[in-house]
């Protein structure tokens, strides 16, 4: 099994900045990509940035310019930075991995249980 834990949401106001993170453990051999998806009310869940084992990184048009995804490869940890804060960006952050519990078998997406950021005055 591959577990992931979230941290790092909450309230914060309009224009400041939150990170939140998330470290996968369990049966791992092997990860790829890690990210972040949302999901609010009323709106198709959306990625919302991811990066490769590479650190090649992938961003959503909404948070692009105001958003880092960064990875802690030795731990197995992704974090995403998100400053300039809106309204819009209040939602369920979800992060998933791409791993591999063995060299022999495929690779599958595992998700956090979901971190709620919520973006008032």
């Amino acid at each position: 099994q591959v577990q992931l834990v979230e941290s790092g949401g909450g309230l914060v106001q309009p224009g400041g900045s939150l990170i939140v993170s998330c470290s996968a453990s369990g049966s791992i051999f092997s990860i790829s990509s890690m990210g972040w998806h949302r999901h609010s009310p009323g709106k198709q869940r959306e990625l919302v940035a991811q990066i490769t084992s590479t650190g090649y990184t992938n961003y959503a048009d909404s948070v692009k310019g105001r958003s880092t995804i960064s990875r802690d490869n030795a731990n197995n940890t992704v974090f995403l930075q998100m400053n300039s804060l809106k309204p819009e960006d209040t939602a369920v952050y979800y992060c998933y991995v791409y791993a591999w519990r063995d060299i022999s078998s495929g690779g599958s997406n595992y998700w956090g249980q979901g971190t709620q950021v919520t973006v008032s005055s």
